[in-house]
């Protein structure tokens, strides 16, 4: 059974809004992290070669979560949608194929930029943005189906439980450090309700001084009003860099 991803769009419009949504957070992350990196890329300054490294060690940075990402919603989304309505998922994967090959061309042109001579790096740098403009751009797309068509599905054939053992089993899978930086990106850019919610969730089952050094990750990000709404609610101290585990 081959489901459309835009016919799916309509019966996701009807759900609840309060059922559990796995894709929510990692693509506000995802997007905030896109989106300042095409910024870094537009405004770098070729001839000096510190901020070449720095920028091009961004973009790596953003590709290399974009492929963890296709591999976690590969492993344990997909495999998901596909167990209780085959087909679900073929649209989404051949993009995530697309995607794979695009991050690989992304890599090389970044490659290709740093180790340049000068007078050919304003053509690459330009080239190297407007090729991110576009990866960007289809991701936001991409993305916008899987919170609606795919959430559609999700929500008419697993219960909230079971959508929350997927997605504990999926973050359990994640190395410490990409899980710290992808926090960085996350946490800063939820609203103080969701932020709220995941850093309880963490404070609540995750060792001291793994929620504590979370904490510090996410607090540079934070204005100090966004900083005090998150320790009241957690029960913290608000003192900005201080965090009592």
């Amino acid at each position: 059974m081959n489901i459309n991803p835009h016919e799916m769009t309509q019966l996701a419009a009807a759900q609840p809004v309060s059922r559990l949504d796995m894709y929510a957070g990692i693509h506000k992350a995802l997007r905030a992290l896109m989106a300042d990196t095409l910024l870094a890329v537009g405004r770098m300054d070729t001839g000096d070669d510190l901020e070449l490294a720095t920028t091009t060690q961004r973009v790596c940075e953003l590709l290399d979560l974009c492929a963890s990402h296709l591999a976690h919603e590969n492993r344990f989304v997909h495999t998901a949608l596909e167990a209780r309505a085959p087909g679900s998922s073929d649209v989404m994967a051949h993009e995530h194929e697309e995607h794979a090959q695009h991050i690989a061309s992304l890599g090389g042109l970044a490659g290709t930029l740093l180790k340049s001579p000068l007078p050919e790096r304003a053509g690459l740098a330009m080239e190297l943005y407007r090729q991110l403009a576009l990866f960007i751009a289809g991701n936001f797309q991409h993305m916008h189906v899987e919170e609606t068509a795919h959430n559609a599905v999700l929500w008419s054939r697993y219960t909230d439980a079971e959508l929350a053992d997927i997605h504990g089993a999926l973050v359990a899978s994640i190395p410490p450090q990409e899980l710290m930086y992808t926090l960085r990106w996350m946490v800063p850019f939820m609203n103080p309700a969701e932020r709220q919610a995941m850093m309880g969730e963490m404070q609540a089952h995750a060792p001291a001084p793994a929620f504590a050094a979370a904490m510090d990750t996410v607090r540079p990000h934070l204005s100090d009003a966004e900083w005090a709404k998150l320790t009241r609610g957690l029960g913290l101290a608000a003192a900005p860099g201080l965090v009592e585990a």
